[in-house]
């Protein structure tokens, strides 16, 4: 009797603190892109910092169109070689800790579009069966699962992606989920994705919200971006709606907020809303080079 007599508090704190863990992950998390610099470390470094919930692998920016797909990671690794498998274990490392590992596709330079909506199922039976769950000899990141398929669409045709989602979507199971994310830049709808988006079938949508002054933080003034985030909040049929910022001034041409102004003005803000998922930074690097996560963390 004394024995579970003492047990019961020890029962009702770990309880206790599960619970505080699970309000924590229903929160806000950043999301980030990962692979265009050979300096913002790997895979393994990158989710060990504990900053991030999502990491993007930049990027398979070359596909459609009857051409051969291509995955581009900069100065990571030679994937002509087939010199990106190592990052198989570096993926899993990840995901281990419970961070989404999602391949980007697109991206602002490459070779990418789809013809048709046979094209779409050609690429979607490609992206399965070398990045998802699939089997492939040749699959670019070796044998890890990753967790599904990041649409950063930003040249090229704008048809058929709505086509790409509903044939990866397909492939989700119960036991074994196909996310599907999106990075539209924030003038809403977006051009290359807004037919995509309308599928209903995109669980995080990260808008960028710099680069276009008429939806973006300009100048001290956040009336443009909050209105901005009010319209993709109210009319996108997705889980989770993120605030895609530059990590740092030289990510990007404009739309950098400082992260004081971010803290005090903007997220209190955005976070009342029920699609509010975080935010996300482009990149790792200006990231490292900027500190930005670290000083917004506790307050996403």
């Amino acid at each position: 009797m004394a024995t579970k007599s003492r047990a019961k508090p020890i029962f009702f704190l770990l309880v206790f603190v599960s619970s505080l863990i699970g309000t924590s992950k229903a929160g806000g998390g950043i999301a980030i892109y990962w692979g265009q610099n050979g300096n913002e470390g790997n895979l393994t470094a990158t989710c060990a910092t504990g900053k991030y919930a999502y990491v993007n692998i930049a990027f398979l920016n070359q596909f459609g169109n009857g051409s051969a797909p291509g995955i581009n990671l900069a100065g990571h690794c030679n994937p002509a070689s087939n010199g990106c498998a190592f990052f198989s274990s570096q993926i899993k490392s990840c995901q281990r800790l419970g961070i989404k590992v999602m391949l980007s596709i697109g991206g602002g330079a490459g070779s990418y579009s789809l013809a048709s909506k046979a094209d779409a199922k050609i690429v979607a039976r490609y992206l399965w069966r070398n990045f998802l769950g699939g089997s492939s000899r040749s699959r670019p990141l070796g044998d890890a699962v990753l967790d599904g398929i990041d649409f950063d669409i930003e040249l090229g045709s704008t048809q058929h992606y709505d086509d790409l989602a509903r044939y990866l979507s397909a492939h989700s199971k119960r036991r074994r989920k196909v996310y599907l994310t999106a990075a539209p830049q924030c003038p809403f709808p977006d051009a290359f994705v807004g037919a995509a988006l309308n599928t209903g079938r995109f669980d995080y949508v990260w808008v960028q919200f710099y680069n276009n002054p008429q939806c973006q933080y300009v100048s001290g003034n956040t009336t443009n971006l909050l209105n901005s985030w009010n319209t993709w909040t109210s009319s996108i049929n997705a889980k989770k709606i993120f605030l895609g910022l530059p990590a740092a001034p030289a990510a990007a041409g404009s739309g950098y907020i400082p992260p004081n102004v971010l803290t005090s003005q903007i997220l209190p803000v955005i976070k009342k809303s029920s699609k509010y998922g975080g935010v996300m930074l482009w990149d790792k690097f200006y990231d490292d080079s900027n500190g930005y996560s670290a000083a917004i963390a506790a307050s996403v």
